[in-house]
């Protein structure tokens, strides 16, 4: 097998420019890289060790020689090739000493043959079936995220166990497991149709949006926000939506994500202190963000939906950023807009948004009557945003010694410090 001749580039000043280099072009190659080599081996870890053995090659030789004039092709025929060399030492370990020749001359050759006429063969959508596949229910959410970081996002096990909060060990026990999960269950790597499709991707959005949302409000630590990790699930959403054009929810997720996104440098204060949504200074609002999800809310919208769980959470998002000011937001269309999403994703987290929304169009009183009929949920139990919620009904209905106590309470639940700070600050605001 012959690989692309490099052209006769300059190679790199310092060793640290040329590594500097190399690394560059794997993290953008990486995941196509992977992608291509899990298709035809059935194996994401097998195909990561390749990929990661064809960067050590890269690293050793284009300093030398220059970069390839396709860096991605380059890569590709060194992992191919070393895909080739393990299927030969397969097959000679597991036959006779013997039989080796005989089984080689035979069958061997064409068994590799058809292993490179696999890795020749471009599909299209590589990369999607990965994304699939690193999804796949049979993964916990928490263990397709962090495999999803890792394969697709390009993020090492080290990035991963600081972005959730958790120790690299734990992290590179779940990638491990994940891995072999997948490899046990004997999958199709390929993109699902019909209605494993749908559920399929069903996965795959939740877990992106899972990973924006642990950024966008982190659940526990320092820091109310990780904006590097709202990037990184914005960039696998964008990579969907490449993929799979005609996919509603797709640019529905993609829609809520690049708005609520756009208020990232909004939500905190230059100490990290949170900064409540109708407070936020509106003119530090990314305005190319917010055109962004306006745009994927309209495709979503033009594909019928509009409906669409993902779609509607957009459109929620599309008001506040309408809204040039708090005090001209159109609460009473968020009120309609959640009725309708509870009805197509009922759920006490939605009911409770609800409440906080009609507590907005139509004064205090309207949101208690309604927290009254979930505020005994069993899975609102111990959710610091029900309390809070609740706080800040009395509050602003002028029952500021009833407040207190849900904005204390609220404070003790959370595992967020910043979160825990702005709701003892409200507390403090209710003495009289």
């Amino acid at each position: 097998m012959t690989l692309p001749k490099s052209p006769p580039n300059s190679p790199a000043e310092t060793p640290a420019d040329a590594r500097q280099a190399v690394e560059a072009v794997f993290r953008i190659e990486q995941a196509r890289l992977i992608a291509g080599l899990a298709r035809m081996l059935r194996d994401v870890g097998r195909a990561e060790e390749l990929a990661q053995d064809a960067f050590v090659t890269a690293l050793a030789e284009w300093p030398r020689a220059g970069m390839p004039a396709n860096p991605g092709a380059w890569l590709m025929a060194v992992a191919k090739r070393r895909a080739v060399d393990g299927l030969r030492r397969d097959r000679m370990a597991a036959a006779k000493h013997a039989e080796i020749g005989h089984d080689l001359d035979e069958t061997g050759d064409a068994a590799v043959e058809a292993m490179e006429a696999a890795l020749d063969d471009d599909v299209g959508d590589e990369l999607l079936s990965l994304i699939f596949i690193a999804c796949h229910p049979v993964l916990s959410p928490e263990a397709a995220a962090a495999l999803t970081l890792r394969l697709i996002g390009g993020l090492t096990t080290q990035e991963i166990a600081r972005a959730f909060l958790s120790s690299e060990p734990t992290i590179a026990q779940r990638i491990v497991r994940a891995k072999k999960t997948l490899r046990d269950a004997s999958l199709a790597y390929e993109v699902p149709r019909g209605a494993e499709r749908e559920q399929r991707l069903a996965a795959v959005l939740a877990v992106v949006y899972l990973i924006f949302n642990e950024g966008y409000a982190a659940t526990s630590g320092d820091d109310l926000v990780r904006p590097d990790l709202c990037a990184e699930a914005l960039r696998l959403g964008r990579i969907i939506a490449g993929l799979a054009p005609d996919e509603p929810e797709v640019f529905g997720l993609l829609a809520l994500m690049e708005i609520q996104a756009s208020r990232l440098r909004a939500r905190t204060t230059p100490d990290g202190s949170l900064v409540p949504l109708t407070e936020q200074d509106r003119s530090r609002w990314d305005r190319l963000l917010i055109r962004r999800g306006l745009d994927a809310l309209a495709r979503a919208e033009a594909l019928s939906g509009a409906d669409g769980p993902y779609a509607l959470q957009a459109a929620l998002a599309a008001c506040h950023a309408r809204a040039r000011t708090a005090a001209e937001t159109d609460w009473q269309k968020i009120a309609a807009l959640y009725d309708r999403l509870r009805v197509i994703m009922p759920s006490p987290v939605v009911d409770l948004n609800r409440a906080i929304a009609h507590s907005m169009a139509y004064g205090p009183p309207a949101g208690l009557a309604l927290l009254a009929e979930i505020e005994h949920a069993q899975a609102l139990e111990n959710y610091a945003p029900l309390p809070a919620a609740k706080g800040d009904f009395l509050f602003r209905a002028g029952r500021r010694a009833e407040a207190r106590p849900e904005f204390e309470r609220a404070a003790a639940l959370t595992r967020n410090q910043r979160e825990k700070a702005f709701l003892l600050r409200r507390a403090l605001d209710c003495r009289d």
